[in-house]
């Protein structure tokens, strides 16, 4: 009983710590800056942006070009400044949008 304890208490920890990883990924590349989890700011909430691209296969590639690349027009007019590997790095974008996809939880 206690080996299936643990094993429990393992797995919920695994499934824990990406969204909190991915939430201090968002923190430290100070996306929340303009971004908030449930409301809109300077920019969407990520959780908008979740609803938004459901469903959407190209959704990851999309957004990780918009990060990258800047841009406006998709949520208004106020243009999103381009993040380069030094402000958030690929592994870390890629989580971060993973997260943010996921729903933001």
């Amino acid at each position: 009983m206690r080996t299936k304890v643990l094993l429990v208490c393992a797995l919920a920890l695994g499934f824990i710590q990406p969204a909190a990883a991915s939430l201090a990924v968002i923190k430290k590349a100070r996306c929340n800056s303009c971004h908030a989890v449930e409301k809109k700011m300077v920019g969407p909430a990520f959780r908008d942006i979740a609803a938004k691209y459901t469903g959407n296969a190209e959704a990851p590639a999309s957004l990780f070009a918009k990060v990258r690349e800047g841009g406006a027009g998709v949520w208004g007019q106020i243009p999103m400044m381009p993040n380069d590997e030094a402000k958030i790095s690929d592994a870390d974008l890629n989580a971060a949008i993973a997260w943010i996809l996921g729903g933001a939880e």
